[in-house]
């Protein structure tokens, strides 16, 4: 399940299991690759994992941090209600485990949920049309995404299940009118859906924004490539999903933003 976050130096806290910590490691550095890829929104959206074992706890960030400076000892656990475990400098967002419990307690594999309010992502959940199937990007995405429609903010547990019912077994979400959600066995695999969907929204809104007509492609073609983007994405696919991981806690090193294993 867990991304292992190397190397691993750090002195692994008091009571707190090794998986656990390697959780919290690996959640963390997702906080701060987002902040490096500017999908954040001041201290809201979250992004969630569950702690190994058989409790169903899970992490989330506190609210009131931003994401560049999150670190592992900082993130908040909950239970599977969603009430804060431990001692906790800052609250939790309410609007945080109704979106994320819902899909972590839907399905035992989805381990890791990221929800963003990012600028590319949150302005095609505004058009009508959705995605558009105008890039290799958008194609090879689109057998994975789903969409839910927008319910007003998501303070409401009675929502939750039409989040499962949108997800069903994609691994994308468009929330319309809201932004974006991703899932993933693992931190690594729900990042890098949230990059593959993110840049097929900017590629679509930097499209439109020149103001010339799109290409158009024919069924055929849609249809092979968003085939070739289930194979291949896929697990066992040549480019499956996650594989970039250790690459971007490199990129996270070379920007001295590997400071959260703490």
């Amino acid at each position: 399940m867990l991304d292992k976050v190397e190397p691993a130096a750090e002195k692994i806290p008091a009571g707190m299991s090794k998986d656990e910590w390697e959780a919290r490691c690996a959640l963390a550095a997702a906080y701060r690759l987002a902040a490096l890829y500017g999908w954040t929104d001041l201290n809201n959206t979250h992004f969630s994992l569950r702690v190994p074992g058989p409790e169903e706890h899970f992490l989330l960030n506190p609210f009131g941090m931003f994401f560049d400076e999150i670190t592992a000892s900082s993130l908040i656990k909950v239970n599977r209600e969603g009430a804060v475990i431990g001692d906790a400098n800052y609250p939790l967002n309410p609007a945080g485990f109704i979106i994320h419990g819902a899909i972590h307690l839907s399905a035992a594999h989805h381990n890791c949920v990221i929800h963003t309010h990012s600028r590319f992502g949150t302005a095609v959940a505004m058009q009508e049309q959705g995605l558009l199937p105008a890039s290799q990007k958008a194609l090879t995405v689109m057998g994975w995404t789903g969409y839910h429609d927008f319910e007003g903010p998501a303070l409401e547990a009675e929502e939750q299940p039409r989040i499962v019912r949108d997800l069903a077994d994609k691994r994308v979400l468009i929330l319309r009118n809201h932004g974006l959600m991703t899932v993933g066995k693992t931190v690594g695999e729900a990042f890098v859906w949230m990059y593959r969907i993110e840049t097929a929204c900017r590629q679509q809104i930097d499209a439109l924004s020149g103001g010339a007509s799109l290409t158009s492609l024919s069924e055929a073609t849609q249809k092979k490539s968003i085939a070739q983007g289930l194979k291949m994405y896929g697990s066992g696919g040549f480019i499956e999903v996650g594989l970039e991981w250790p690459a971007l806690l490199r990129q996270l090193q070379r920007a001295g933003m590997d400071d959260y294993r703490v």
